[in-house]
């Protein structure tokens, strides 16, 4: 038989990270062993976890990611006396935590599917699925069904479907699908919808001044949907929705009014609640006491708590103050989610081989739906005509050495004032949109000085949120938006222009 304490620890997953020191695996372990913790969520490195607070890009490359993940797995699994629930923050698959593993597009790129897009969403939800089940993994917390409605969002953007309702309550539903299909759990966040706010949880408290019934028109609708077609988990984010709890700047994470009479008792949803990390600064600074954060997380509702940095504590206080019927519910619903998922028959995994050509194969498919023409036109003949004649110019910015797509077209680099039409080909540095998304002024200002002076056919490889620096499309004899940077991407992006 468990006891009490025994049973709440089945709800923490806190942060495990692939790249770190052996005092901190130790550090696991003893988790493991003396809290009996039911789960753990795989992190990239402390480093790449802190780049979310300290406003920085990425800069640690380490080797073997994958191996050591598949070792750190194998290791924890040995040493639980109930298998581990393992999850990931996987939204375009294992490679946003672990390098060379696939990587699937943005879910702002498969909102601009043009046709058969729940399909091919599904599709790509199922892939990135049956890349985490046989790597070790058995939920996926992804994806986000959140709208996209406030362009000047820092932390969800590229993250989003789009900023379409409706759209945004089918895809992110499909994904989800795809995910369940591949045997592994798969979850909407950040409820009740972080799309408009201008506040990045990982530094603060975002607050939503809407009314409850914008709320339902816009942010809850996709959950609703999704409620409504037998979703299991839902994801609860860090921010305040004052309409929905009498006025006050309380985070949604830590709302009972929001997750257990709104999400659970209005919406009906009936499956399992979990935490955004409760280390992020909108909610670790309510309460500095160890153990009061976890305990408020649990009493509004939540079922995992999600990277707790406190976890004796948090177990400790949860069972002081929470009543053995409830503590009963929430173990009774993590263990049927791990029989479900089949992390009871959690065995030793050996590391898998991808199948590249399939995935690039896929790639291509999506690329030849999403790439798309979004101002003026081209024709390809005339670039053809024009190139053969050596009046086609070709200028890229933003790489760092030549790409893909400039081997495909195979230009030579006229001087500027020889050539009668160029192609600019813009390589967006990155898909969050600080400093620019990456962009130094200075250039963005030399590609616009360009557009005016001549013919010029914009390519736009990246986040298309980012195209509002390169000033009026208008400019631009016509604008190509190329959604991601992948050699697939770029080779369909050739072909739309007849090289």
């Amino acid at each position: 038989m468990m006891n009490k304490n025994q049973k709440i620890a089945q709800c923490f997953s806190p942060a495990a990270f692939i790249h770190d020191t052996e005092e901190n695996y130790l550090a696991i372990e003893k988790l493991i062993r003396e809290q009996e913790i039911g789960g753990l969520t795989f992190f990239h490195s402390r480093h790449s976890a802190a780049a979310n607070f300290e406003k920085r890009a990425e800069s640690l490359k380490t080797d073997g990611t994958f191996e050591k993940l598949i070792e750190l797995i194998n290791r924890y699994q040995a040493i639980s006396k109930i298998p581990l629930l393992i999850s990931i923050d996987g939204e375009y698959g294992l490679a946003m935590r672990v390098e060379k593993t696939p990587q699937y597009p943005f879910a702002i790129t498969l909102g601009a599917l043009k046709k058969d897009a729940e399909k091919w969403v599904e599709e790509v939800g199922h892939r990135m699925g049956l890349d985490m089940k046989r790597s070790g993994i058995h939920l996926n917390l992804a994806p986000c069904a959140d709208v996209n409605t406030n362009p000047e969002n820092p932390v969800i953007g590229y993250r989003s479907f789009g900023d379409q309702v409706d759209k945004v309550a089918k895809l992110s539903f499909a994904a989800y699908s795809g995910m369940k299909k591949a045997g592994i759990g798969a979850c909407l966040k950040h409820f009740p919808g972080h799309g408009d706010t201008a506040v990045d949880s990982h530094l603060g408290l975002p607050i939503l001044r809407k009314s409850k019934a914008e709320l339902k028109a816009e942010e809850l609708l996709p959950f609703q949907y999704g409620i409504d077609r037998g979703v299991e988990m839902i994801m609860v984010g860090h921010l305040a929705v004052p309409a929905l709890t009498g006025g006050k700047d309380i985070p949604a994470s830590i709302s009972r009014e929001l997750i257990t009479d709104l999400l659970k008792r209005e919406m009906g949803f009936k499956g399992l609640v979990i935490s955004d990390a409760l280390n992020m600064k909108a909610v670790a600074n309510l309460y500095p006491e160890p153990g009061e954060l976890e305990w408020q997380a649990f009493h509004a509702g939540n079922d995992i708590l999600c990277f707790s940095d406190h976890v004796k504590e948090g177990i400790e206080k949860i069972g002081q103050m929470a009543s053995d019927a409830e503590v009963d519910a929430v173990f009774e619903k993590v263990m049927n989610l791990k029989k479900r998922l089949g992390v009871i028959e959690s065995k030793s995994i050996e590391v898998p081989a991808f199948d590249w050509e399939s995935h690039s194969q896929l790639q291509k498919d999506l690329a030849e739906n999403y790439v798309s023409v979004i101002s003026g036109e081209i024709n390809p003949a005339e670039l053809r005509t024009l190139a053969e004649g050596g009046k086609l110019g070709y200028w890229e910015f933003f790489t760092q050495s030549p790409s893909h797509f400039s081997q495909e077209l195979n230009l030579s680099s006229l001087p500027i004032d020889e050539a009668e039409k160029v192609i600019l080909g813009v390589f967006v540095p990155s898909h969050k949109p600080l400093n620019q998304f990456g962009m130094d002024q200075g250039v963005l200002d030399e590609i616009q000085k360009l557009a005016k002076s001549k013919p010029c056919i914009l390519v736009h490889f990246g986040n298309p949120l980012a195209l509002k620096h390169l000033g009026k499309l208008d400019d631009f004899e016509a604008v190509i938006c190329g959604y991601q940077g992948f050699e697939e991407t770029q080779q369909v992006v050739a072909g739309t222009l007849g090289f």
